[in-house]
């Protein structure tokens, strides 16, 4: 879709530096892009917040990784 839209000089350059693209245009689709799934991951994260409280703490995960490590790596 073509579309003609003003975008501070500044804040394009930043975004072109940012993401390592070659053109403005590859800038602006991988920025819309990354914002695009930011907004995806935020919404997953506010639906499953809090479902997981039991599952796993980082003492248990600890536990875990110890009994399954070699005793010669111990």
């Amino acid at each position: 879709m073509k579309t003609t839209i003003d975008i501070p000089e500044g804040l394009l350059e930043e975004a072109v530096r940012f993401t390592g693209a070659k053109t403005k245009r590859e800038a602006v689709v991988t920025a819309v892009e990354r914002f695009n799934r930011l907004k995806r991951l935020e919404r997953l994260n506010s639906r499953v917040r809090g479902q997981f409280r039991d599952f796993m703490t980082s003492t248990d995960l600890q536990a875990m990784r110890a009994a399954d490590m070699p005793k010669a790596r111990r």
